[in-house]
């Protein structure tokens, strides 16, 4: 194993959890329609009960991801979360908001109302996904910052920081960017078909099922104009590319030449755009069809991953910096020591039991499906 084994390594786990974290997203997807797929109160209820079995998935894999990054890469960690962290902030602050909104829209003594503590869940719908599509954008279209490696030894420095950002904005500025937000709202309508396509696997209510059609339709058509439009957009934009020595250079149709050099991750993209579609072709076309969360989940996670890996893998820089190109973090100049790399290599050889664990605890959740006789105990949300 090699320092640059490991490197790249650590960038497919990191790539694989962000992958597992857009197709979780259904859950806030779900949220976000939540008042027009349930209908009626007891409709919205079977749907907030429904997201609430899985919420804990989501927030569970948005802290590992994170957390990942930190051991692997914490130049990027300290630049990205303390640099833009308002950007962050707002992400954690709607997931924090989600949990409490699960936990109290029904409770006794609620003097704000379900209804509040609903917009809350819809909140969350719609600006956890187009947030963090916006820092996934990030990836290729460059962000504000600027790194000063000399700090850590200039004596001078009352304290020894590297990393900073280049304006008071902290990271909301990447929302100035359109093709940040066609991305983001990429994700936001992806989340919102994985989120129809999961309840009306999940609820047994034919009201639900009959409308998730429907609704599937005016979620599908959108994401795939914006994801199409990105992905052109992607293929003929400049890149960011570094040389063995480490010079950044802009490199005209770099994700194109990574994808056409890599092979095998067009084939995933693909394989991966052509599962999403599947799930959502078959899931209109036929009435009884109610599983195409799972082509279109898996497809999700493989067309993520594809775009992830196309951002860091090739000698491409996968942080790029707008403020100072040389600036920008590669998967050289960004991980963490050898030593650090190995050591949790061994100890990812456990993410297989992990995933063994979550495929139990998933399949026993959903050993019944959900129906209006769940909701009436004392356990409802």
């Amino acid at each position: 194993m090699t320092y640059t084994f490991l490197q790249h390594y650590w960038c497919f786990i990191v790539a694989l959890l962000g992958a597992l974290l857009v197709f979780l997203l259904f859950v806030q997807g779900a949220n976000s329609v939540a008042r027009s797929l349930g209908y009626t109160e007891e409709g919205r209820r079977l749907i907030y009960n429904s997201t609430g079995r899985k919420w804990e998935f989501t927030f569970t894999t948005l802290v590992t991801f994170g957390g990942a990054f930190f051991a692997s890469f914490p130049l990027f960690y300290s630049t990205s979360f303390g640099g833009a962290y308002w950007l962050w902030m707002l992400i954690l602050f709607t997931f924090v908001l989600q949990a409490v909104s699960y936990e109290f829209q029904n409770k006794i003594g609620n003097i704000l109302g379900p209804r509040t503590f609903q917009f809350f869940l819809t909140l969350n719908g719609i600006l956890g996904p187009l947030l963090l599509g916006g820092a996934v954008a990030t990836f290729f279209e460059g962000s504000n910052f600027v790194i000063e490696k000399d700090n850590l030894i200039d004596a001078s420095a009352m304290t020894p920081i590297i990393s900073r950002w280049a304006n008071a904005s902290h990271g909301l500025d990447a929302l100035l960017n359109p093709w940040v937000l066609v991305f983001g709202f990429a994700v936001v309508f992806l989340a919102r078909v994985l989120g129809i396509l999961y309840v009306m696997n999940n609820v047994n209510d034919e009201d639900i099922r009959s409308r998730g059609s429907v609704r599937l339709i005016g979620a599908a058509v959108p994401f795939v104009l914006l994801f199409v439009a990105y992905l052109v957009h992607l293929l003929l934009k400049d890149g960011f590319a570094y040389t063995d020595e480490g010079v950044i250079y802009m490199e005209p149709y770099k994700y194109l030449h990574n994808f056409l050099d890599m092979w095998y991750l067009l084939i995933i993209l693909l394989v991966g755009v052509v599962l999403v579609l599947y799930g959502i072709g078959k899931t209109v076309w036929s009435k009884s069809y109610i599983s195409g969360i799972w082509p279109a989940g898996i497809g999700t996670v493989l067309t993520v991953l594809a775009l992830l890996l196309c951002s860091a893998w090739n000698h491409t820089a996968y942080y790029p910096s707008v403020a100072d190109l040389q600036s920008s973090l590669t998967l050289a100049n960004s991980c963490s020591s050898e030593f650090t790399l190995r050591t949790m290599f061994y100890v990812s050889l456990l993410v297989p039991f992990v995933l063994a664990y979550i495929v139990y605890a998933w399949r026993a959740i959903d050993k019944k499906k959900l129906d209006k006789e769940e909701i009436k105990n004392d356990h409802a949300y």
